[in-house]
């Protein structure tokens, strides 16, 4: 099937960033993509808790969602919402990063929390608290669809392989990895890690990205790596869309998945050990 990756550069104001965004849509189906993916935080990219929380909307007011499902149903397509951030009404005020699986008819066929936080300190200029703003899901999810089981994840997810080791042992035949990605960490860990996910569990892993430094009139901007990816089940890099906003179709031959999981079966081979 025609697919097709949305690499993005939104700003901190999600009003701003989305007839963007649906025009994105549009155009990919318009060029006969049938499931179109799109990037971590596709509402808001933002350093600031507090403008956050003057933007951000709860999901059944949300007007992102709300308008993507409009634009998958009108077009007749499978749609991957990266994520959006979400306020979700928690006491301590942390938000949800939600990623959706969008039906040709609008409907929300899945949901995923992102389960891992990215909480580090890459160097002195560089520091990380995500679980400060958002709360950590604790459910992995596997979508059904007639082309593909896929597997969702977010981001940081990707450093953990037990997570798509579940996933893959669940069905999943596509892994959904869209990101926010920081660009010192992406220079040295992005590839490898889709490359590693994707020969681990014999999977296509599906990257959209964030790229290039995001509009704020008002807050300190944020870097974003881009080079959202597509890695083939064998391991080999199918799409690299660099640094660029803007829309990258490839195509999804599911026939090789079995392919790779024939060839080495690691799955299969898997056995339980005991701790060191």
């Amino acid at each position: 099937m025609q697919a097709a990756l949305i690499q993005l550069n939104v700003s901190d104001t999600p009003a701003r960033n989305l007839a963007g965004t649906v025009k994105m849509v549009r155009d990919a189906a318009a060029q006969g993509a049938e499931f179109i993916l799109t990037p971590e935080v596709t509402n808001c990219v933002s350093t600031s808790r507090d403008h956050q929380r003057s933007v951000l909307q709860y999901e059944e007011d949300d007007i992102t969602l709300a308008a993507l499902r409009d634009a998958a149903r009108e077009a007749g397509i499978w749609l991957l919402i990266g994520s959006l951030g979400f306020k979700t009404g928690d006491a301590d005020g942390r938000f949800a990063n939600r990623s959706f699986v969008i039906d040709p008819q609008g409907q929300i066929k899945a949901r995923y929390d992102k389960i891992h936080m990215f909480d580090v300190d890459i160097d002195e200029g560089e520091s990380y608290r995500e679980s400060a703003g958002y709360r950590p899901g604790d459910q992995a999810v596997v979508a059904q669809t007639p082309f593909a089981k896929i597997g969702m994840s977010i981001c940081y997810d990707m450093r953990f392989p037990k997570l798509y080791q579940a996933l893959a042992d669940a069905g999943a035949t596509i892994l959904t990895m869209p990101a926010a990605f920081s660009p010192v960490t992406g220079a040295a860990h992005w590839h490898t890690l889709l490359r590693a996910r994707a020969i681990e569990t014999g999977c296509f892993v599906l990257a959209p990205a964030q790229t290039g430094t995001h509009p704020s009139d008002r807050h300190k901007t944020r870097d974003t790596f881009g080079h959202s990816l597509v890695v083939a089940p064998w391991g080999e890099v199918l799409l690299d869309a660099g640094t660029a906003p803007g829309i990258y179709p490839f195509t999804l031959d599911m026939a090789r998945v079995h392919e790779a999981r024939t060839r080495v079966p690691s799955l299969a081979n898997r056995r339980e050990f005991g701790a060191p």
